[in-house]
């Protein structure tokens, strides 16, 4: 016969059960408080739904803990207690607890039901009982996780086996696929240590077969003296129990008996033990794999070209790289427990620069790692890009004040010539307009030589290499710069078998131009300028002489880079110019095959520049005779040198 009345559903069975059902998630808050619930504990369903359980008396609060952790893995536990009333009296009830897992295994939320005990007296003993060996697992769960070494952690859940449950041996078998292993003993002959067995023909694995969280084998239900634990005298009782960690079995908990009964009161120590034994397992394995991390990390930091530095909440110096070593010169024993030897930044994530004793200059950046309160520094050698900031600077500031003078002469005297043509003599007139020319050429040569260093800069420098006359390229090099000033006496000689040169003429042309313009500015005291040429070792050597400033001891290299003024640093800013001529100079050089390279003098300077020859080395008569008295420069010559008596006058 069917009936067509519908099912019950679980509303209706949760209103009508008789015993209190309360529903907690996996945050453990409150999400079920059936009609029972409430009469037993005496809150309302809307005063407790979304908080934590409020029944739970404080000093049973790790006991709650346990018995949640315990039937994580699916199993479920009962257990006598108390639980408080909403008016503050105290019950006792049987608690039951069970887990609901979600679709991939892990704990979704708990099922607790609620029970009151009717026999006072027997209750009120095992209350008592109860309190007493919570006050016992207290302590022994205390111990488990003073240390944070997993063995040493293993090592403690097997003493406290037979210090909480009364066993006479204990000891804990790790699961490791399908073997198991004893890792740790006590109370049972070193010798087990390390004793490894198939899981199938095991305890455990009949445990885990049997899907219960716990198991007691004895000698009338198999023969324990096949057992590697028959090295315990006497042993009649084995009761085990599984530790989970992080929902999984991690190994299993064996309490021996060889003296004592096993009652359900040592059983359930032991499941609660074992709770609590897969939290501090969990942990200890959490600290093991964050101190593998730390290792990898420091690793990782040791390995980076940066310097890297971890700073407590105080901002002392807990880690020091190698880099940071190597950058600041500060071995790690010296800085840590210290703060750094170096400003840190006011705001996060803010850089800022710092120059060393030793002249380097760091960049240093800081983050803050929210979870350790801890910060870390990062700081890197910038010396190479403040060094060119401070070129850039200079380079600014220079051609600035370069540019500004031939600007000045021109607007002035084109202002001149507009305001006042009609009152100027022809005369003057001229003139003005040839100073403006004049300072025109100039002020194209300082366009051209930064165009021309730019190109270098670039790589972008091309040069040809050509046969070329070098013997009168130099005569007419020397010739121009002559009469360019009265106090110098500039003499050339060469070898008569000079041979012909392979290069490029113009930018040859530029590079004698820019060392006899130097050596001219160089020596203001006036003074004799040798030019020479000769062959060594195939090549042509061509080397200038002059009797002015010199240069700064360690400055020989340094003059050809770039933004560099050679000569006395109390002369430069005197004697001007962009201290791009010898960098320009090396440059050219180079690019056809030769070099340029500075020397000091007893007085003044040496400028040495070599350039390719002729594969045919054919010798070259000179024209006129190699050494010459100053003499008229040539008419055609004149202007043009004189447009332009500090920069280079032939252009690439």
């Amino acid at each position: 016969m069917s009936s067509d009345r519908a099912p019950l559903s679980a509303e209706t069975v949760l209103a009508a059960s008789a015993d209190a059902v309360v529903g907690v998630d996996g945050e453990r808050r409150v999400t079920v408080w059936n009609p029972a619930a409430e009469r037993m504990f005496g809150w309302a369903a809307r005063e407790v739904v979304g908080r934590e359980p409020p029944f739970v008396p404080a000093e049973l609060g790790s006991e709650f803990d346990a018995v949640l952790e315990q039937v994580r893995s699916g199993t479920s536990l009962s257990i006598v207690t108390r639980r408080v009333r909403s008016d503050g009296t105290v019950i006792d009830v049987r608690a039951s607890a069970s887990c609901v897992l979600d679709p991939d295994g892990g704990a979704e939320g708990w099922v607790l039901t609620f029970q009151p005990c009717e026999n006072e007296a027997q209750v009120r003993a095992a209350a008592m009982e109860r309190a007493r060996l919570v006050r016992r697992l207290t302590d022994v769960v205390v111990d488990i996780n003073a240390d944070l070494s997993l063995k040493s952690v293993l090592d403690r859940i097997s003493r406290s086996i037979t210090e909480l449950t009364g066993a006479d041996a204990g000891g804990f078998v790790l699961l490791n696929e399908d073997r198991v292993e004893l890792v740790s003993l006590t109370d049972l002959s070193d010798r087990l240590q390390g004793f490894s067995t198939p899981l199938e023909t095991s305890l455990f694995g009949e445990l885990l077969r049997s899907g219960k969280s716990v198991l007691l084998a004895n000698e009338d239900t198999r023969g324990l003296q096949d057992l590697v634990w028959a090295d315990l005298p006497g042993l009649h009782t084995i009761a085990l129990c599984v530790s989970n960690v992080h929902g999984r079995p991690y190994g299993a908990l064996y309490a021996l008996y060889s003296e004592r009964k096993v009652g359900h009161v040592e059983l359930e120590l032991l499941e609660l033990l074992a709770a609590h034994a897969g939290v501090a397992i969990g942990n200890a394995m959490a600290y093991e794999e964050l101190d593998l991390q730390r290792v990898h990390e420091q690793v990782v930091a040791d390995s980076s070209a940066d310097g890297i530095a971890v700073l407590d909440f105080g901002g002392r110096v807990r880690k020091w790289n190698r880099s940071a070593v190597e950058l600041t010169g500060y071995p790690a024993e010296s800085v840590e427990g210290r703060h750094p030897p170096f400003p840190l930044p006011a705001a996060h994530g803010e850089p800022i620069k710092h120059k060393l004793k030793d002249g380097r200059w760091l960049e240093i950046l800081m983050a803050r790692i929210p979870r350790t309160h801890e910060w870390v520094v990062d700081f890197r050698d910038i010396t190479a890009q403040r060094a060119l900031e401070e070129e850039q600077e200079f380079f600014l500031a220079t051609t600035g004040h370069e540019l500004r003078t031939p600007i000045t002469v021109i607007h002035g005297f084109a202002t001149t010539l507009v305001r006042k043509w009609s009152r100027l003599s022809p005369g003057s007139q001229r003139e003005a307009v040839g100073t403006i020319a004049d300072r025109s050429a100039t002020l194209a040569t300082l366009v051209e030589r930064l165009r021309l260093g730019s190109d270098v800069s670039r790589g972008e420098l091309n040069v040809d290499r050509i046969p070329f006359d070098l013997g009168e390229l130099l005569e007419r090099s020397v010739r121009a710069f002559r009469p360019l000033s009265e106090k110098h006496d500039m003499v050339l000689k060469t070898d008569d078998d000079l041979p012909t040169a392979v290069g490029d003429p113009l930018a040859t042309g530029m590079i004698m131009d820019q060392l006899l313009d130097n050596a001219i500015k160089f020596s203001p005291e006036g003074g004799t300028i040798n030019v020479s040429a000769r062959v060594e070792d195939g090549e042509a050597v061509v080397v200038v002489d002059d009797e002015g400033l010199g240069l700064v001891p360690g400055d020989e290299d340094r003059v050809f880079g770039r933004f560099v003024r050679s000569g006395a640093r109390g002369d430069r800013r005197r004697i001007g110019g962009l201290g791009l001529g010898l960098y320009i100079v090396r440059q050219l050089a180079r690019a056809q095959g030769g070099d340029v390279t500075a020397q000091r003098r007893e007085r003044g300077t040496r400028m040495r520049f070599t350039v390719l020859v002729h594969e045919d080395e054919r010798p070259h008569q000179h024209p006129e005779p190699q050494e010459t008295a100053k003499t008229s420069p040539s008419p055609e010559r004149l202007p043009r040198q004189r447009s332009a008596p500090r920069g280079a006058s032939r252009r690439p």
